[in-house]
């Protein structure tokens, strides 16, 4: 095999918590993972030319070690010698800096199309361990699915899948920084935690009301003061037939999950519509 490719989905968090911040600075966090057919695309091929050579479709990413899919195809082809080069295309069709994991999942995804290419035998857990060098989602984004991320975000659970639903995505068209986010998190007795536990039984019930009743994410407490935008959206998706409306990771993308298709769409419609520029998109779950 000279040449694979590879779907890189994006991720939503149908639940978020912050349980406190570490002495290390780090944020122990509580949160569903869920993976969207949203996907990036990257084309991985042998080269004789040495080196890592990626190019991507949008011009402002970098090509070099300042992107993760550079860094995690280094940190694999070092690790096992691979001699030769290797040539990457990276087709983004995930929002960047959108609160969806788009850089990890592509990291992640570079990661197990070089375990195939070079036919290394790594297992999933094998190299979740490896990603986890790179970032907190990274070992998420090979695993896929629906879980239950702790810790940092690397300690990861199997729970009940997401029941069957629509998504809707919307994006505005604003930079949100979570380093800030994090940093204006107030913790005390008086912070509100989302139930997690809550949803997680709900998910066990396949009962889509109830765990959409119970959605919650801490962080929309610092975002949305910040960027009124995203309680627009929120409202808008409400309005226009959403089950339940959150916002994903520090933003400024939100979800609305939907019961019927032709809802997701006429709410995308309304979405477009808003006083400010939105990216939208329709899509369902990533098992």
């Amino acid at each position: 095999m000279d040449s694979t490719w590879i779907n890189a989905p994006a991720k939503i968090n149908i639940g978020l918590d912050v349980i406190r911040r570490r002495e290390d600075g780090y944020h122990e966090v509580k949160m569903i993972m869920q993976s969207i057919r949203l996907f990036d695309r990257l084309t991985l091929t042998k080269s004789s030319t040495p080196g890592i050579h990626l190019k991507t479709n949008l011009r402002f990413l970098p090509v070099n070690e300042d992107n993760l899919v550079h860094q995690s195809a280094r940190l694999l082809m070092e690790e096992f010698n691979i001699s030769g080069g290797l040539d990457i295309q990276l087709d983004k069709r995930i929002p960047v800096a959108a609160g969806m994991a788009g850089g990890s999942t592509d990291a992640a995804s570079c990661m197990l199309a070089i375990n195939q290419l070079y036919d290394l035998g790594l297992s999933k857990r094998q190299l979740m361990k490896r990603g986890l060098r790179l970032g907190a989602d990274i070992p998420y984004c090979i695993l896929k699915g629906t879980a239950l991320a702790e810790g940092i975000g690397e300690k990861l659970s199997t729970i009940p899948q997401t029941p069957d639903c629509y998504i809707l995505i919307a994006k505005p068209g604003i930079h949100v920084s979570t380093k800030y986010i994090y940093s204006h998190l107030v913790l005390d007795e008086n912070t509100y935690h989302p139930d997690i536990d809550s949803m997680i039984a709900a998910m066990k019930k396949r009962n889509l009301k109830e765990l959409c009743d119970n959605m919650g994410n801490i962080l929309e407490a610092v975002t949305i003061p910040a960027y009124p935008e995203i309680a627009t959206i929120k409202k808008c998706m409400m309005e226009s037939g959403a089950i339940g409306s959150l916002m994903s990771g520090s933003g400024p993308s939100v979800f609305g999950i939907f019961d019927d298709p032709d809802k997701a769409k006429a709410a995308k419609e309304n979405c477009m519509a808003l006083p400010f520029r939105c990216f939208s998109f329709v899509t369902d779950l990533y098992r």
